[in-house]
Order: structure tokens, then sequence, then C-alpha cells
């Protein structure tokens, strides 16, 4: 549609006719994506033929973008925003005044859509969920074209439609909402732009001190919708609005991004209130002395890393999954592009220990389970790698990242796929500042439920673990870091779980083999104490489920240990779900044919036996006596029933 017709009507007898064809069959078709494609087609058109355009196809559109067909109106309203545009732009190449192809009756008709509309009350309903986002186009074409409208009451009305429209937004149909709210705020910042800047290039106090206030008191409302709504309204403001503002504007937005009980489920006002004050920081810029309240500086960076880095640890799920994603995925842009300002500014306001969380954290989200955000988070890492001009400050391990990360494969190397993500991510486990992050990122692909995540960060993480098998010291680290991994994350199911089932993996891997020598390895005598703790009173099928995998795997260390991981299994062997008793006995039979120097030899048949002939889903008083029988025979404390 869109070049060809240009091309076509670059011949002088196709010019007209492709013009009437746009406006009397496209501009009112069914399809909105075809009225949206004719008008940008239009546009395209408008210095072919501009008087043209001007004295027959503007006055022809103008009736039509009040009258009564929905589509057509939809469409007319677009056209005039487009051809409007164009002409202005035209004069304007020219050294002609604005208003040159205009006369007062045109002027006046494009001033009137608003009006009418409002007075018809055409703004309502599902109707109203085309003609918002249409109008809204209007005012930020007309104000691009910078119109001679400063000082008119039409002014007003249009602010008032753009704040209309971001206050209801709750009421409109989820699939007109993004549309909406992007024209708003494309509208805000070419409405603030052009009409609210005087002569010394500052705003109106009174009219200022009005609009951010409004606009942050609405951070708070109730609504998830209008809390975004106002949040991007916001990072849209231009830099004359936010002078001498920029605390309350920064403040009004990190209470947005902070998880309260009340408002667990709005990961998407969090999302946009993160956008926004990166938005926000470009607009202001940077300048290192200056005050807080017009600038990016000493006193305020702080803070706004600190918000940033906190929306990356949102977790936040609902019924419609991991809604935190959201949260973590713009948290992630924002800090990159905040980041990349300072640089490219005052380098020396990045602190050493802020740049490294952010290279930790991203490290962690390129080792998750879901694909998106992993790709999401491998991208930006590379971009704050690899940026040259300057390059970004204190990135730890810098030169043994960029080996493992070499330039020339930035372009080829595909985050989304786990057969490439992870076999570069689990190098970063032989790099200290990343191991802890790293390893907690891969506990979760590991422990999770993804076939291919699963093969490969498994695949990944066993052949590091080969490679450090015989260097004591680098698996010392290793194991402290396991264990510190999950010591920090006891009870949290969204990493304890799946970590669970990382350890049963590893150990029976034989990922722990140099130390099941050694009588009683502390690092066995910890991860038992951690396991215990995590399954305590716990009613978790699955977690409950990967704690026997871990302690069967946990038979295979020397020491004291044994009789007490075999007592953790016979009061599993009890549990009152009979799944778990059921679970548990035919994972102690096959632990005792894997490691069958664990019980005596002559007693190993009988053990097998009551095992397998047992049916563990009867009553527990009968299940109870086979398994104290077991008990008598490997001389294990039988457990007690403790009184309640």
């Amino acid at each position: 549609h869109f070049s060809f017709s240009v091309y076509i009507a670059g011949f002088p007898e196709y010019t007209q006719p492709m013009i009437d064809h746009l406006v009397n069959m496209k501009i009112n078709h069914w399809d909105s994506v075809i009225r949206e494609l004719s008008t940008k087609a239009l546009h395209n058109l408008t210095p072919r033929a501009p008087e043209y355009m001007a004295n027959v196809v503007l006055p022809r559109l103008l009736p039509l973008s009040v009258g009564t067909d929905l589509h057509t109106r939809h469409g007319a309203i677009l056209a005039c925003a487009e051809i409007t545009h164009a002409l202005c732009k035209l004069a304007e190449e020219n050294n002609r005044s604005i208003t040159y192809y205009f006369n007062e009756k045109s002027l006046e008709g494009l001033k009137q859509i608003h009006q009418e509309l409002c007075s018809r009350q055409l703004y309502r309903g599902l109707g109203g969920e085309l003609m918002r986002p249409a109008v809204c186009t209007l005012i930020e074409k007309l104000s691009l074209s910078k119109m001679p409208f400063r000082g008119d009451p039409i002014i007003g009305g249009w602010q008032w439609l753009i704040n209309d429209s971001l206050r209801s937004l709750s009421l409109v149909s989820s699939a007109a909402q993004q549309h909406i709210k992007e024209s708003a705020v494309s509208a805000l910042a070419a409405l603030c732009n052009e009409y609210y800047i005087n002569e010394k290039g500052e705003a109106d106090p009174a009219l200022q001190d009005e609009l951010v206030t409004q606009y942050v008191s609405e951070l708070q409302n109730t609504e998830k919708m209008i809390r975004c709504g106002f949040s991007r309204a916001l990072g849209a403001l231009p830099r004359f609005l936010l002078k001498g503002r920029l605390q309350q504007v920064l403040e009004g937005l990190k209470k947005v991004t902070l998880i309260s009980p009340a408002d667990v489920s709005f990961a998407e006002s969090r999302r946009d209130a993160l956008i926004a004050i990166a938005k926000v920081c470009q607009t202001v810029g940077v300048k290192g002395e200056g005050s807080q309240e017009e600038y990016v500086c000493r006193d305020n960076v702080a803070q706004i890393y600190a918000t940033l880095l906190n929306g990356v640890t949102d977790y936040t799920t609902d019924s419609r999954g991991d809604v935190g994603g959201w949260v973590r995925e713009a948290a992630m842009t924002s800090l990159m592009e905040v980041t990349l300002l300072l640089v490219q500014n005052e380098m020396e306001l990045i602190d050493a220990n802020i740049c490294k969380q952010i290279m930790c954290w991203l490290a962690q989200q390129s080792a998750e389970k879901i694909d998106k955000f992993r790709a999401h988070a491998g991208s930006v890492f590379l971009t704050l790698l690899h940026f040259d001009h300057p390059p970004v400050p204190h990135i730890p391990h810098r030169e043994e990242l960029e080996k493992i990360f070499p330039r020339s494969e930035k372009e080829t190397l595909n985050w989304n796929a786990a057969s490439e993500a992870f076999p570069r991510i689990t190098q970063l486990l032989g790099l200290p500042a990343y191991q802890y992050y790293v390893l907690l990122g891969l506990s979760v692909s590991v422990g999770g439920l993804t076939e291919t995540t699963l093969r490969y960060s498994a695949q990944s993480l066993f052949d590091y673990m080969k490679k450090i098998q015989n260097d004591s010291s680098a698996m010392e680290s290793f194991c402290e870091t396991l264990l510190k991994v999950f010591e920090d994350n006891l009870r949290n199911d969204r990493v304890s779980v799946p970590l669970l089932t990382m350890l049963d993996q590893m150990l029976a891997n034989g990922c722990f083999d140099i130390f099941t020598m050694q009588e009683n390895h502390p690092f066995s005598v910890k991860l038992f104490t951690l396991c215990k703790e995590e399954i305590k009173r716990s009613k978790d099928i699955r977690k409950l489920r990967s704690s026997i995998g871990v302690f069967c795997g946990l038979i295979q260390f020397q020491g004291d240990m044994r009789e007490k991981v075999f007592f953790q299994l016979f009061l599993l062997l009890c549990h009152p779900f009979p799944v778990i008793r059921k679970t548990t006995a035919s994972q102690v039979y096959e632990m005792l044919i894997t490691y069958s120097d664990v019980v005596d030899p002559t007693i190993m048949d009988e053990a097998m036996t009551i095992l397998s002939d047992t049916n563990w889903e009867a009553e527990l008083p009968v299940v109870r006596e086979k398994r104290n029988w077991l008990c008598d025979l490997m001389k294990v404390p039988k457990p007690q029933l403790v009184p309640k």
C-alpha cells in the first residue's frame, strides 16, 4: 500500500485518482489496520499534490471526521491528522508560514473535531475505544505541526481528553488499553513541548505545579491500569516541566515499584514505573554537582539505582504465571539505559559496587529457565560488556568475560536456545564474583520442568563439575557457594524445590565423589541438616519427593552420616502421605542396589524383600511394623511417635 502507492502516484496523471481511491475506498475500510496504513499513505502523497489536499481533500474529510459512521469517522480523523502534518512540514521546508495551506474554515474544522465528539458523547463505550486514540493522534500531529493555537481554549479540551483517557484505562477492553495508553502519552509529550513552554524555555509555574502534582497523586490510584498510564505520562514529560520537580516525580514513581500486600498483582504498573524512571533520567540528563531537583546527580544516583535493582528481584506469580518477569525485564532495560547515560556523561557517578551488582544480577537472569527473559538478560549483559564509547567501568572479571563472549559472536549467539546459552553461562561459575548468582539462576533451570532447558543446563553444569573434580580448592569454593544458595533460600519454594532436584541429580552424577572418601565431610553434614530443615512440616509432594532423592544420594558419604540418613529415610517410610511412603521405599530399594556396600551383605536380601513386598500404601500401623523390622535389621534406632 505504502511505498507502492507513492511510486505510482509519482506519475502526474495517477496522483489524484490514487488520492481519491484512498479517501473514497480505504479510509472507511472495515479493518482498522488498513485505515491506519491508508492515512499514512496519504501523508506520503501530500507533497505530490499539496493544493489538491488542502483545497479539496481536507474540506471533504472534515465533515466525515464528525460523521455518523464509526469506521469512516475513525479513518477521517487520522487522515486529517496525517495530511495536516504533511502540509505544515511542507510549508516549513519552503519557508512559508505554518498555516500557508489552510483557510480559516479548515483551522476551525480541525479544532471542532474534539468539541463535536465530546458534546455528542462519542468518547464513551466501544466506539470511544477507537475515538480516543484517533483524537490523541490528531492532537500529537497538530502539536508537531506547530499549529498557532497557543492560549486557545482547545488546548484545555485536548489536555482534558489526554487525562481522561489515562484515567479511564481500567474501563476499556484489555485489547485497547495498550494502544490508548501509548497514543495518549505521545499526544501529551507533543502537546507540552509545543504549547506549555514560554519564550524563555520555561514552564508556567502554576500549570507545572497542577500537572505534576495531579499526575504524581494518580500514581497511588487503586486501579492498576491508571497507575500504568500516569507512570508513562510522567516518563514522557519534557525537561522544562520536570525541572525543579524531579525529586517529587522520582519519589512518586519509586512508590509504584514497591510491592505491598494490596498491590502484589500490579506487575504492569511496576513495569511501567521502572520504564518511566529511565525515561525521566534520559530527559533531565546528568550533572554530577547539579541539584537533585534538576539532574541525575551525586545526591540521587544511588537512590535511582536502588529502585531499579529492587525491580530485578520481582518474582511475583499469579494466575497468569510469572508476571514478575515483566518487571524484571523492564528493570534490566532501565538499568542498562541509566548506566549507559552515566557512562557517556559522568562516568565517576557509577559506583564499583553497583556495577558489580548489576552484572551479577544479569548473570543470574541469564541462567534462568524462561527463554524470553534469559535472552533479554543475556543481550543486556553483552551490551554493557561490549559498550565502547567509553567502556563501562568496574565490570568484574572483564578480561575473562571477553574471552567467554567474544565480540565476533555477539550477533550470532542465540540466547533463546538453551543449547547455546547454558554452555557459555556455566563458564561464569569459575569467576568468584559471579559464582553465587549463576548457581542461583542455574538451580531454577536444572531443577525445572522444561525438558530442553533442563537437559542443556544440567549437561553444562556436569561438564563444569567434571572439569574441577581434581582441583580441591575450586571444589571447596563451589560447594560452599552451593550451600550458601541453599541456606539463603531455605523455604523459598521458587528456589529451594528445584534446588533439591538439582542436588539429587548432582549426587547421582557423582559430582561430589572426591568428598565421599572422607569421614563425615562437612559438606555432607551441612547439606543433610539443610535438607532436613527444608522439609520440616512440609506438605509439598514435589519438595518431599526431591528430598528423598537427596537423602538417598547422601548415603555415599562415609561416617556416622549413614545412620542419620537411614533414620531420616525410615521416618519418611511412615510419612502420612501414602505416595511419599511408596516413593521412599522404591528409592531406598534402588539405593541399596546402587551402593551395595552400605548394608551388611548377610541382611541385604531380607531388607530388599521387605522393601519390595510390603504394600507401603496400607494403613500406618501395618506399615510401621514393617518399618521397625527394617530398623532392627539395620541396627538403626526406631523413630519414636511424638505424643501430641
